[in-house]
């Protein structure tokens, strides 16, 4: 989840991952790698990823990936314009693995499908990755058409619910607290907090009831068996599922072929290193066989996982590279908003900067905690970051 902006880093337009309202901001990443990601490769894995597939298909249609695996694309009301989603197929009915953004122009789309590619074999079963709106935002409204359970994490479909809610420190009023916390500029803080919330406006409706997903949990579908594959700092308990007899990963926004997945800190865990967790999370896709056919949720399905995770790497060791220079060469200490400039380089909109704000956050967290700079919190709560030794 490109454009003719610079490579190092901007937002997301064709391919990136979601945050808690919508496509987030994310950064493009280099197209080369230190010297030590590529030691760690597998030698005989090429240094580029490798798409055997030119391009998706077109609304209303499916392509099969691999065998009983189908690939479908909806549209998104963003600069991110779609969404992969996936069917696998039974003899009886479809598995659906995500369900799009809940608007109009999605469920039209949706009409065609069901009058088409499951006009033989009707849904049977619903997975979603994760919360964000254009994976969860049709469960609800799908689950009600085909009678079928919707199946989640527990921490997604409970994080799903405070969204849509507002409960549990989630909502623009906790949101633009915090973000004030971190130094944005009260303009900025008050068109944020104006627009209200727009979860809902992506997630007309909820499940109120779900099948639990857990990590290394395994379900049957499209004629394999899938295990789920859990991982953090994208989202709270995000399922990717692994069909070792396929050699298939429905990646989610884990691992996209492009850019890297929104990684922020919000209320509900101020102090909390997501970033940390994503690091962490996708050594686990570093297990699995290099060949492996990846299905992200944006982009192109890909192979060449080793050399995705080492980009992903590289990319964020840049990032908080210059983040450390940033803060050392501050003349005082620097919020976050201070260095927003610093991971995002051009203009942002009011959209684009509610992600760049949490993945400031996310970053410099990370940072504090690892001990590379320092954090201060002082009169009302405000959060500034300065050198280690300060």
């Amino acid at each position: 989840m490109l454009r003719s902006i610079p490579e190092d880093v901007a937002l997301h337009k064709n391919g990136a991952a979601t945050g808690p309202d919508g496509p987030a901001a994310a950064t493009l990443l280099p197209a080369t790698l230190s010297a030590k990601s590529t030691d760690a490769m597998t030698a005989s894995m090429p240094a580029v990823l490798d798409y055997p597939v030119a391009a998706p298909p077109p609304p209303g249609t499916v392509i099969e990936v691999a065998p009983r695996v189908f690939w479908l694309r909806m549209p998104l009301p963003f600069a991110l314009d779609h969404i992969n989603l996936w069917l696998l197929a039974d003899d009886d009915g479809f598995t659906l693995v995500d369900t799009g953004f809940g608007d109009a122009a999605t469920r039209a789309i949706w009409e065609r499908h069901f009058a088409t590619t499951l006009a033989a074999r009707p849904i049977r079963r619903i997975i979603a990755t994760h919360c964000h709106p254009d994976h969860v935002g049709n469960a609800a409204w799908l689950s009600a058409r085909f009678g079928v359970p919707v199946a989640m994490t527990p921490a997604e479909y409970l994080t799903a619910h405070a969204l849509f809610d507002q409960h549990a420190g989630y909502g623009p009023g906790p949101t633009v607290r915090f973000f004030r916390r971190h130094g944005m500029a009260e303009e900025h803080a008050a068109a944020m907090e104006a627009r209200g919330n727009h979860y809902r406006k992506g997630v007309p409706e909820l499940p109120e009831s779900f099948e639990r997903l857990q990590d290394g949990a395994e379900r049957s579908a499209g004629g394999t068996t899938w295990r789920v594959i859990e991982g953090h700092g994208h989202s709270p308990e995000h399922a990717s599922l692994h069909s070792r007899e396929r050699s298939v990963l429905i990646s989610g926004d884990m691992l996209l072929p492009k850019i890297s997945t929104n990684v922020s800190v919000w209320p509900p865990e101020p102090d909390g290193d997501p970033l940390g967790a994503f690091l962490a999370s996708i050594a686990a896709f570093e297990m699995l066989p290099p060949d492996t056919l990846v299905l992200p949720s944006h982009g192109l399905p890909f192979r060449g996982i080793p050399v995705r995770v080492a980009q992903l790497r590289s990319h964020h060791d840049a990032r908080l590279s210059e983040l450390v220079a940033a803060v050392d060469a501050a003349a005082s200490a620097v919020s976050a908003a201070d260095v927003v400039p610093v991971l995002f380089r051009r203009e942002l909109d009011l959209q684009q900067r509610y992600f760049a704000m949490g993945e400031a956050i996310a970053h410099l967290n990370h940072l504090w905690r690892a001990g590379r700079i320092a954090r201060h919190v002082g009169a009302n709560d405000t959060v500034r970051f300065a050198p280690a030794s300060a």
